[in-house]
C-alpha cells in the first residue's frame, strides 16, 4: 500500500514538471518570435531592427510589439490592392450654343450702327435717322414735312412714333446685350445646374429682344406712312440703317432658334476610370 501511495503521489509531480515544461516551451517560442521581428520585410517596405525603433512608451512592453507584428503581417500588400475606379464628369461645349452666343454679339454691333446711322428714311436732299435728321446742301424746297431749317443736321422732329421706334430699338439693344452675356456664362461656367439657368433665362430675354425689334421695324414705316401727305417728296426710300435692323431680327431669331433646339442636349458625360496600381501593372 505504502508502494501505492507513493506512486499516486509521483504522479501528481510529474505533472506538474511537464506543464512547467510547456510553459517554459511557450516563452521560447515567444522570444524566438521576437527576435524574428527586426529581420521581418513586408512587401514594398524596407527592413528595420528592433533597436531603430525610437523610444516610445508604446513599444515598452512585449505585447505591443507582438500586437504590430500581428497587424504588419495582416496588413495587405500594394500588390494584393485591388484596382480603383473612379467616374470622370466631361463637360461638352455644344457648337450650337457657340453659335447662338456669336448672333448675339453680330446683333449688338448692327443695333449700334442702326442706332448711330440717320438713313433711316432717305429723299431728296434729305436723311433721317432716330435720333438726327439732315438737309443737304442741295435740297429744294419747300423740304419735307415744312421743315424750314437751313442745310445741316438737327435733332430729329418730335413724333411719337420716332421715339417710340428709338426706345424699342434701345430696348433691343439691352436686352440682346444681356442674353448675350448669359449665354457666354453659361459657356464657360462648370456648375451644370447654373449652365442650364443660364441658357434658359437668355432664351427668354432673347424673345424679348427679338420681339421689340420686329414691333420698332413695323410700327416705323406703318406710321410714316400717314406723313406722306406732309411729305413734300414724290420718291422715299429706306436707308440701310433700316435694313441692319431687319439683319439684327434675322440675326436675332437665329439665336433664339439655336438655343431652343439645343437646350435640351445633353452637355454632361460621366466616363469610368479604373486605376491599376504600380505593381500589378508591373505583375
Amino acid at each position: 500500500m505504502s508502494e501505492v501511495y507513493k506512486t499516486q503521489q509521483q504522479q501528481p509531480s510529474q505533472q506538474l514538471q511537464q506543464q512547467q515544461q510547456q510553459q517554459q516551451g511557450s516563452i521560447g517560442i515567444y522570444n524566438n518570435k521576437k527576435n524574428v521581428i527586426p529581420n521581418y520585410t513586408l512587401s514594398g517596405m524596407s527592413s528595420f531592427d528592433a533597436e531603430s525603433l525610437p523610444d516610445y512608451s508604446e513599444f515598452d512592453s512585449e505585447s505591443v510589439t507582438l500586437d504590430y507584428y500581428k497587424e504588419s503581417v495582416l496588413r495587405p500588400g500594394a500588390d494584393k490592392m485591388a484596382p480603383t475606379t473612379t467616374i470622370e464628369t466631361i463637360t461638352i461645349t455644344r457648337p450650337l450654343k457657340v453659335i447662338a452666343f456669336i448672333c448675339g454679339v453680330i446683333v449688338v454691333v448692327l443695333m449700334i450702327m442702326a442706332l448711330a446711322s440717320t438713313d433711316w428714311l432717305m429723299a431728296a436732299g434729305w436723311r433721317q435717322g432716330l435720333f438726327v435728321h439732315c438737309i443737304e446742301e442741295d435740297s429744294v424746297p419747300p423740304l419735307p414735312f415744312n421743315i424750314q431749317d437751313p442745310p445741316g443736321c438737327y435733332w430729329t422732329r418730335d413724333i411719337g412714333y420716332i421715339k417710340a421706334t428709338a426706345a424699342l430699338c434701345i430696348i433691343t439693344l439691352i436686352t440682346d446685350v444681356i442674353a448675350t452675356v448669359l449665354t457666354g456664362l453659361g459657356l464657360k461656367t462648370q456648375n451644370h445646374n447654373m449652365k442650364y439657368k443660364f441658357y434658359r433665362i437668355a432664351v427668354l430675354v432673347m424673345l424679348v429682344s427679338l420681339l421689340a425689334v420686329l414691333s420698332a421695324l413695323i410700327v416705323y414705316p406703318v406710321c410714316f406712312a400717314g406723313e406722306l401727305t406732309m411729305a413734300n417728296r414724290r420718291v422715299w426710300e429706306f436707308g440701310w440703317a433700316y435694313g441692319v435692323g431687319w439683319g439684327a431680327a434675322i440675326f436675332l431669331f437665329g439665336a433664339v432658334v439655336l438655343l431652343l433646339c439645343d437646350k435640351e442636349s445633353e452637355e454632361i458625360y460621366y466616363k469610368e476610370r479604373k486605376i491599376v496600381h504600380e505593381n500589378q501593372m508591373r505583375a
